[in-house]
């Protein structure tokens, strides 16, 4: 096997632990490690580690400045050329927000995600380094934001034409039930309900959680309503479940996805916007 889901329109973008073993020491990829613990224990060998934290611009609700990504990304040696293999721990929540954001400042089609994670590399036997690797000669790359991307506030107070609002949180979130930190629980007006993690199978024996097939993933969120003739807007508590969906609706091919990055962090905490509670009547 060597690329997984191959059959797929966008197969290329995810890899099992056989492609990457093949492949991981070619001299244009480069391997980042987005795990949020236990790198310096062990990881895959030559991978560096990137802190999914670093991604965002917390205090604004925006994704991280597009200066401060280059640096970021100029320290482990990516390019403009290079082509990028994330893993995680296994469930792809850290690795499909590294995803996106590398996405949405012009790195599409040169990114690919361990299907499986790091989960799948330790039950398949292959090696694995506590060595930091080293260091390569400082990249240099250029990033361009991509505003067909993203959604912002403003864009959804504005109204939106030919859109589907999709809230990936959990059901409790959903309903207004789960407020989580929140001032306020409930889900942005008009938004339909799939769970980020409906993407994924069962663990199997070996605790390993893959992403489901491309035909299944397709047949359900059709079912659940997400048209491909539409804008798709995944949002989240802080777009890193809904980032997950963006890369699930990529990989199955839908055109257009502008995930809201503010997402229920900046929605839900607004006494000015507007909000639905569940109702049980």
């Amino acid at each position: 096997m060597t690329d997984q889901h191959s059959s797929n329109i966008n197969g290329h973008l995810l890899v099992d632990s056989e492609w990457l073993e093949e492949h991981k020491n070619h001299q244009d990829i480069i391997l980042l490690d987005a795990r949020a613990k236990n790198y310096e224990v062990s990881h895959i060998p030559g991978a560096y580690w990137l802190d999914v934290k670093e991604l965002k611009e917390h205090t604004q609700k925006t994704i991280v400045h597009k200066e401060k990504l280059e640096k970021l990304l100029e320290g482990f040696g990516i390019t403009n050329e290079s082509t990028i293999v994330i893993y995680d721990e296994g469930s792809n929540v850290l690795a499909t927000r590294a995803f996106y954001v590398l996405e949405y400042y012009g790195l599409r089609d040169q990114l690919k995600l361990l299907n499986g994670g790091f989960a799948v590399w330790i039950a398949e036997g292959y090696e694995v380094s506590s060595n930091l690797p080293s260091p390569r000669t400082e990249g240099s790359i250029s990033l361009t934001a991509n505003p067909f991307l993203i959604t912002s506030k403003e864009d959804l107070q504005d109204g939106l034409q030919n859109a589907i609002l999709l809230d990936t949180r959990n059901i409790l979130e959903y309903t207004g039930e789960d407020k989580r930190a929140n001032r306020r629980g409930g889900r942005i007006p008009g938004a339909i309900h799939k769970e980020w993690s409906d993407a994924l199978q069962e663990a199997d024996e070996n605790g390993v959680t893959r992403f489901k097939n491309p035909s299944a993933l397709t047949k359900e969120f059709l079912e659940a309503g997400v048209q491909p003739s539409k804008t798709i807007i995944p949002y989240c508590q802080s777009n890193q479940r809904g980032a997950h969906t963006y890369f699930v609706l990529r990989l199955i091919g839908y055109p257009d996805i502008r995930p809201y990055e503010g997402s229920w962090d900046e929605w839900g905490n607004d006494e000015f916007t507007e909000i639905e509670l569940f109702s049980k009547s």
